[in-house]
């Protein structure tokens, strides 16, 4: 299946070795239970439009920063963590940095033991090389040979990843949506809810109630989940922990790393450190 790398004999990165032209290839007209595409670039930013697919989709981040906007959330794929869209949902992903992707395509109908609505999945390091591989198989695998075994064993694995509850809800009211964008372009800005009350020229406990019945998260715990995510994906490329928490507008890396814990159940460079671990 298709695997790119920039600047590696493309734009022909793309062809398979059963004649597939990657120009011309497309995940859906796959008549296969999982097709995979992965793929390595450097880009400042760049960004897919919101579309759908009809199969699910599970994107798999293992460097640089990807960004899901999908179910009234944004997906910050944190780490060894990917994000799950069920089929035919509208969904646009963003790029940013030096980038290793893979998406997973899956035929709604192979199994009932996915994921019916969008969420973040743990990804294993068997799972991971498992759709790592698949990206090197012929899109028309042999369904009774090995690869055909292994991609069902891969969509085992996949019904077995945990749900992990690391999304930035988005809400649907327009002036909560700036207040949101506004967050995520400037995570360490400390400003309370009353001074975005006023900000947005709203009531505070207007905004608040709104916030709750958006989101189902106060305005404390709905900034916390955003700094987490930006703070997995900060630390994932190398920032310590000291400079990843003054970014982000704590006074230390202490007061960091008490949210950190109290939110995972683990100080960050022990999260990281797990999901590490190899096989």
């Amino acid at each position: 299946m298709p695997y790119y790398r920039q600047n590696e004999n493309a734009p022909d990165a793309y062809d398979d070795a059963d004649g597939t032209d990657g120009a011309d290839f497309s995940p859906e007209e796959v008549p296969r239970a999982v097709v995979a595409i992965g793929g390595e670039m450097v880009t400042k930013g760049m960004e897919l439009a919101i579309h759908a697919h009809r199969k699910a989709q599970l994107v798999l981040t293992l460097r640089g920063v990807v960004k899901c906007e999908a179910d009234q959330s944004v997906w910050i794929v944190p780490p060894r963590c990917a994000v799950w869209i069920p089929g035919s949902m509208t969904h646009s992903v963003s790029f940013a940095g030096n980038v290793e992707v893979y998406c997973l395509f899956v035929e709604p109908d192979t199994t009932t033991a996915l994921p019916q609505h969008c969420c973040t999945l743990s990804i294993s390091p068997l799972l991971e090389h498992l759709i790592m591989h698949a990206t090197r198989m012929s899109v028309m695998y042999d369904t009774n040979g090995t690869d055909g075994r292994l991609a069902t064993v891969l969509l085992d694995q996949l019904s077995l990843a945990p749900v992990e509850k690391l999304n930035f809800p988005m809400p649907v009211n327009a002036k909560l949506r700036k207040l949101a964008s506004a967050m995520m372009a400037n995570p360490s800005d400390r400003a309370t809810i009353n001074d975005w009350a006023q900000r947005l020229a709203i009531a505070p406990r207007t905004l608040t109630r709104t916030l709750q019945r958006e989101t189902g998260m106060s305005f404390g715990r709905w900034r916390q989940q955003l700094h987490i995510l930006t703070a997995l994906q900060r630390l994932d490329q190398g920032a310590s922990v000291q400079n990843v928490a003054l970014d982000l507008g704590y006074e230390g890396a202490s007061a960091f790393v008490t949210m950190f814990r109290k939110a995972l159940g683990k100080p960050p460079a022990r999260y990281l450190a797990d999901r590490r671990v190899a096989i």
